[in-house]
């Protein structure tokens, strides 16, 4: 597939849907409470033992060793959009982020009135963060299906989710980076690494393949085995539909359930999903294709993070969609059985 190059995009105003509610329950498994307090966390990055993960609020919430959290400030080139679910999204480390204090973000930011999408890059310096450059801008978005998701691969890649703004034909259009999953190049710009994605959101690697989450458009969510150039089928397919051509997904809940899967991660053969209307971290086993657990009681769940022991996780119930207990929202340790 012939690999186009988006160094900047134009403009353009979308429009979007709702998720509904969750209701917190009583939590089904053992788990240890690192910090709360968090203002609509999205991104888990570990560095040792501190935490930093974004908020959608603006800024990038410090945990240190002993569970302090402190809100470090980020100094954006444009004003965060006061869209539904705008804000600051996705947030990943550099791989040499112990020497340089780079990191990757994306947020989305109004201009004249209108919503877009950004991906940059960041500096920490003095306890607060300063974005130094834009590696994509003008990305179309509307109040929903904005994506957002960044990860860095094995090899040092940026890869980043992109949604279809609710403009479903533009995840079949490859003159737009709507509904694609992108990958940036050793000439810092963004080429379309795969299409046909509604609102993927999550994005993890298990012996170099490469899984991404997707949320259906009121059921029939995604969990695909993302190969470059192929092309995942939305609008013209979704859950377990088939057309040839285009890609069936490794995993779907089907019709008949709803998770609004976010974040992903790998550990020990099994996918951890952060479920937001699913209200839960589901797990899979990679070899069978079954899900094997429901950890559930915590609300909605943003992002989950694997440091090669633990999994963490950070609740999201703060959204203007969950329903916040006291302290939310939380990074949680998940326990052992």
């Amino acid at each position: 597939m012939k690999k186009l190059l988006f160094p900047f995009l134009s403009l353009m105003v979308l429009a979007g849907c709702n998720d509904a509610p969750a209701n917190p329950k009583e939590a089904n498994v053992a788990t240890e409470a690192i910090a709360g307090g968090l203002e609509i966390p999205w991104s888990i990055n570990k560095v040792n033992d501190e935490f930093y993960i974004s908020e959608r609020t603006g800024t990038v919430a410090h945990i240190a060793a002993n569970g302090q959290v402190t809100h470090q400030p980020v100094n954006f080139s444009d004003p965060l959009s006061s869209a539904a679910e705008a804000g600051f999204l996705g947030f990943v480390l550099a791989a040499d982020f112990a020497d340089s204090k780079q990191a990757y973000g994306y947020y989305v930011y109004e201009q004249d009135g209108r919503s877009f999408n950004k991906i940059a890059r960041f500096v920490q310096a003095d306890g607060s963060w300063n974005e130094t450059d834009v590696l994509l801008a003008g990305i179309p978005t509307g109040n929903v299906h904005h994506g957002g998701r960044l990860e860095i691969d094995e090899n040092g890649v940026l890869f980043a989710t992109i949604g279809d703004a609710s403009e479903p034909e533009l995840a079949q259009d490859l003159g737009s980076v709507n509904g694609k999953i992108l990958r940036l190049n050793e000439s810092d710009e963004f080429e379309i690494y795969s299409h046909g994605h509604r609102n993927p959101q999550g994005i993890a690697w298990a012996d170099g393949t490469m899984y991404a989450s997707e949320h259906g458009q009121s059921a029939n969510d995604e969990i695909n085995i993302i190969e470059e150039g192929n092309n995942y089928g939305w609008p013209v397919i979704e859950g377990d539909a088939a057309e040839d051509g285009m890609e069936t997904p490794f995993y779907t809940p089907g019709a008949d359930d709803t998770w609004a899967p976010s974040g992903i991660a790998v550990k020990d053969g099994l996918l951890y999903v952060a479920a937001l209307r699913g209200t839960a971290i589901k797990v899979i086993d990679l070899e069978t294709g079954e899900v094997t657990d429901s950890f559930e009681g915590f609300g909605r769940v943003r992002d989950v993070f694997v440091d090669g022991e633990d999994v963490y996780f950070i609740t999201n119930n703060t959204d203007g969609r969950g329903t916040p207990s006291e302290n939310d929202d939380q990074l949680y340790r998940l326990g052992n059985e």
